[in-house]
């Protein structure tokens, strides 16, 4: 637990400066074990969370964490039923740990197989969380550290570049507190996208060979 504390604080404080592969792999783990906390508690499941999340460590990644969080909740406002029972829509167990991270993975890839968008990005999050609250509901919670350490693998193999040019997780609060329509907009028409390479994703999966 004091490793996972000070991992989370680690986390928050590298905000000041630029950041590593390392420092950002960390703060998407932490992104996502606070992402996938709120939609268990919002269907009423439990779940033991770390003590030290984003909100605990303070500072520019609670910021991060409550826009990514807000953002998703956009996302599954505007399409309900994409984000849902992603477990049933992927056809697989979550009781085999490799089937869930291998699902995982695959639809990450096929969703920023054209590219990187925070639209994109925050639709990966909202699948982590959806696919958790599968885990949880059929009693196999464990699989949510599956889930948190794939989106760090994900994030480590595909995205720190993306990320390091835009000075890290913090450049996605521009989507929430810049008052300028043009980025709101770019905003809205990127998750549009999302929702197409995520069903586009799901079919892909399907067709694979079991």
């Amino acid at each position: 637990m004091e490793m996972l504390r000070r991992s989370s604080v680690f986390a928050a404080e590298v905000f000041d400066r630029s950041p590593t592969d390392k420092e950002l792999v960390s703060q998407a783990k932490v992104l996502c074990r606070d992402y996938i906390h709120a939609r268990l508690n919002r269907a009423g499941l439990g779940w033991s969370k770390p003590e030290q999340g984003a909100a605990a460590a303070g500072g520019k990644l609670a910021e991060v964490s409550a826009v990514v969080q807000w953002l998703g909740d956009e996302l599954e406002y505007l399409r309900p039923s994409v984000y849902r029972n992603v477990a049933r829509q992927l056809n697989i167990t979550v009781a085999v740990e490799g089937v869930v991270s291998d699902a995982f993975m695959a639809i990450a890839a096929d969703i920023f197989s054209t590219g990187v968008t925070w639209g994109k990005v925050v639709s990966l999050y909202a699948v982590a969380g959806s696919l958790a609250v599968d885990c949880v509901r059929h009693g196999h919670p464990a699989m949510v550290h599956t889930i948190v350490d794939c989106m760090g693998e994900f994030v480590r193999k595909s995205l720190t570049p993306w990320l390091k040019k835009r000075g890290g997780w913090a450049d996605i609060t521009k989507c929430v507190v810049s008052t300028s329509p043009t980025l709101y907009s770019h905003w809205l028409v990127s998750a549009v996208f999302a929702f197409g390479h995520y069903l586009k994703a799901v079919g892909l999966y399907l067709l694979q060979e079991k």
